[in-house]
């Protein structure tokens, strides 16, 4: 009988940098990678953090537009 996989859930990555075509991001448990650009979504920007839903193999990104006004708003104050 075949092992039924748990689900991955909500998750989230920061957008550190874009050079070119790729993606600077930090994972959600700190490890840091390089995703093509083409696999976020189009209006991406540095700074921004994207939601990561996964639910029976299907994968759907989201900006967090709140989380991302607010880190914003963190970093001018400093």
């Amino acid at each position: 009988m075949a092992r039924r996989r748990k689900e991955l859930g909500v998750s989230y990555v920061v957008i550190e940098r874009i050079e070119g075509h790729l993606a600077h991001v930090m994972l959600s448990d700190g490890t840091a990678a390089a995703w093509r650009l083409t696999s976020l979504p189009a209006e991406v920007q540095e700074g921004d953090i994207v939601l990561i839903d996964v639910q029976g193999g299907d994968v759907e990104m989201e900006l967090g537009y709140r989380t991302t006004e607010r880190r914003r708003t963190q970093r001018q104050s400093e």
